[in-house]
């Protein structure tokens, strides 16, 4: 494992391989739980305070992804929200000691996505608890693996639309109007929008919907100075996947078809959030970056 994300060493071999042991979970999920345990960044993330004075929201920002952008982001010295379904478990309140551990303003709050008013409440609220928003991370999803069409129903359908679509939509909405010249957006899409697995219609669905929706808002809002972004995952080992969203099967050979032979740990994303979350790439919006472990998007 990489002392920090400087460290130089074998892509391959930074991390562990599958085969890995059975492991299904309820619909919730916890990274406690998960064999073996991802790294978000907890002993190896280093930073610079590169965000110093920044208001950061992380959606999804329990476990995850969304953990790992919120431990990068508190490092770089930006005060940092988080949200996410269940705000007691686990999870959660861990993540919350991890960011308070860095001396930075840190909430947590637990929020439905696929709830409009939840979504602008949520925004009202981290706007009075940390002073602002100028950094958006839309990162909770939801995925459920539904082996064929006949399998899927119309409210999981709907739900993951209203989720993974519907809640970006007001997020963005509501925080623009807080948000300034310099501020940014960062959506996270996923290779499922380029390369869509057959299990996963209705996930890989809304994922090519939030490429559009990156690349249009972008359009509209650099207008006023605010960039808009998108980060595509492919592989990572999160709790999302032994709790629904991939069989146990497939589980236990996750990231196994990928050019490293691995799946992409979270510590690997978090610098791509800081990336775009700064002026470091001030020349881009609406684009996205792929970090797929060597399948690259088009």
């Amino acid at each position: 494992m990489p002392k920090n994300q400087y460290d130089a060493t074998d892509p391959r071999d930074s991390y562990p391989r599958p085969p890995f042991p059975s492991q299904p979970q309820d619909s919730t999920g916890s990274i406690f739980d998960m064999k073996p345990q991802p790294d978000h960044g907890e002993e190896s993330y280093k930073g610079f305070g590169r965000m110093k004075g920044r208001k950061a929201l992380v959606t999804g920002g329990d476990s995850g992804i969304g953990r790992a952008a919120a431990i990068a982001f508190a490092r770089e010295g930006a005060d940092v929200a988080i949200s996410c379904l269940h705000a007691d478990s686990e999870d959660a309140k861990s993540t919350l000691e991890l960011l308070k551990s860095e001396g930075v303003n840190a909430q947590l709050y637990g929020a439905d996505n696929s709830d409009e008013q939840a979504c602008i409440q949520l925004i009202a609220d981290v706007v009075r608890d940390l002073g602002g928003i100028d950094v958006l991370v839309n990162n909770a999803g939801m995925q459920k693996q539904q082996p064929k069409i006949e399998d899927l129903d119309s409210d999981q359908f709907v739900k993951t639309f209203q989720t993974n679509v519907f809640g970006t939509f007001w997020l963005c909405k509501s925080a623009l109007k807080y948000m300034e010249a310099g501020d940014a957006i960062i959506n996270v899409t996923s290779s499922q929008a380029y390369d869509p697995s057959p299990q996963l219609l209705d996930y890989a669905s809304t994922k090519f919907a939030l490429r559009g929706f990156t690349q249009a808002l972008a359009a509209q809002v650099i207008e006023r100075g605010i960039r808009v972004n998108a980060i595509a995952p492919g592989p990572f080992w999160t709790a999302l996947q032994p709790s629904g969203g991939q069989t146990d099967e497939k589980v236990q050979h996750f990231g196994e078809g990928a050019a490293l032979g691995r799946p992409g740990q979270p510590a690997e994303i978090g610098p791509a959030f800081v990336f775009l979350a700064t002026n470091e790439s001030s020349y881009m919006t609406g684009e996205t970056i792929g970090q797929t472990g060597g399948k690259p998007i088009a």
